[in-house]
């Protein structure tokens, strides 16, 4: 699920957005603003994973508006000119609607946003994966990954010396894992057996921290466990 908000001050555009929004299953519209500075407070309260944004706008536009994030969700840009294209593209964006916008275009820029999200991790044949943190992939073996959490909408992938949190879901993080290797152990919770140093009642222990382990998943658990 992609959460958005709407940035556009004329009413009309907005709407428009919000209804072929509701065609999209995956796509969660968190708020609509009626200028830059409405956005900038909604970034500030709300998850943003993508940002729909006018370029022509009072007092600030889309453009100067995302120049002034520090910390950048995806956009689209939607606007009735063609000449920002350019300019929209050297700022990395995902995509550039022309309005009026159809939902047969919407739905393909949506379709882009999907596939950039899923970049965040990039799985290999290998013994690790690559992991985007701060915009940067970084390489994480998998033998150092200790377990994976998951928090509301995101998850965080818990290493022997790092800690990364990811748009996803542990569902679709579990089909990258090695199965041998990987565990569920809570509707919250996937850990690498290899790692588990201790294990009491319904509680695992992974160097010092605990971690519960659900009742729908124990059975499975303790049968992967290499028992004497």
């Amino acid at each position: 699920m992609m959460n958005c908000i709407i940035v556009d001050d004329d009413e009309a555009s907005r709407n428009i957005l919000v209804q072929l929004a509701k065609h999209v299953d995956t796509l969660n519209v968190v708020r609509t603003c009626s200028s830059p500075i409405e956005a900038i407070k909604a970034l500030k309260e709300e998850t943003v994973d993508l940002l729909f944004l006018d370029i022509e706008m009072p007092e600030m536009t889309g453009m100067e508006l995302l120049k002034a994030l520090d910390n950048k969700p995806m956009v689209i840009f939607t606007t009735s000119h063609k000449e920002y294209a350019v300019d929209a593209f050297e700022m990395n964006v995902v995509d550039y609607l022309i309005k009026p916008v159809t939902l047969p275009r919407f739905l393909k820029a949506v379709a882009k946003a999907e596939v950039t999200e899923s970049k965040d991790v990039v799985s290999t044949k290998q013994e690790y994966f690559f992991i985007k943190k701060d915009s940067v992939l970084t390489k994480v073996p998998i033998k150092d990954i200790l377990w994976i959490e998951a928090l509301g909408d995101y998850i965080t992938v818990h290493t022997k010396d790092q800690r990364f949190m990811l748009h996803a879901t542990l569902k679709s993080i579990e089909g990258k894992l090695p199965s041998n290797k990987f565990v569920r152990v809570h509707r919250s919770y996937i850990v690498q057996i290899d790692n588990v140093k201790q294990v009491e009642d319904t509680t695992i222990y992974i160097n010092e921290t605990s971690i519960p382990v659900g009742a729908l998943y124990r059975e499975n658990f303790i049968k992967r466990l290499n028992t004497l």
